[in-house]
């Protein structure tokens, strides 16, 4: 069995003139959801062997959160990660290392909404610092697809 964490970055900074979309900061407000929901993903016991991040600051920072809070190595990055639709994605997931039995993925919306529906068929849109956990009955991540997976828990700030 393999499980999946979706964490969609917790809430940046608006309307910063001299930042691009890339480089948007986490609020205050957003490091402390992303420090919460960290906690509760610790405390539901679903901790990660491995983190993968766009390499956007927002969703960055909130990798690292989780990161610190889970006690795991720092997270990979993948630049397939930003702005990406399911398939870009699903891609990351289907190369993730197989003696991973849990991973996460930190990304954006809609492409992180859209896959929560591709993998489980349940229409949910994730806020931020939303994180899904899904399961999948198979040992391989390159076998994860449309409708291959559980949706065992979902929780947002």
């Amino acid at each position: 069995m393999k499980i999946l964490v979706l964490i969609r970055h917790a809430q940046a900074e608006n309307n910063l003139e001299e930042t691009t979309d890339f480089n948007r900061p986490l609020t205050t407000s957003g490091k402390s959801d992303a420090a919460k929901m960290a906690g509760q993903l610790k405390k539901a016991g679903t901790v990660p062997q491995v983190m993968i991040s766009s390499l956007a600051l927002r969703a960055l920072t909130t990798a690292n959160i989780f990161s610190n809070t889970l006690n795991l190595q720092e997270p990979q990055t993948d630049k397939r990660i930003y702005e990406a639709e399911v398939e870009a994605l699903l891609a990351v997931i289907n190369s993730v290392d197989n003696q991973n039995q849990v991973a996460a993925l930190v990304a954006h919306n809609s492409g992180i909404s859209d896959l929560l529906y591709y993998l489980t068929g349940k229409m949910t849109t994730m806020p931020t610092c939303a994180f899904a956990i899904i399961s999948f009955e198979t040992e391989h991540w390159n076998e994860v697809s449309i409708g291959t997976g559980k949706l065992l828990q979902y929780s947002f700030p």
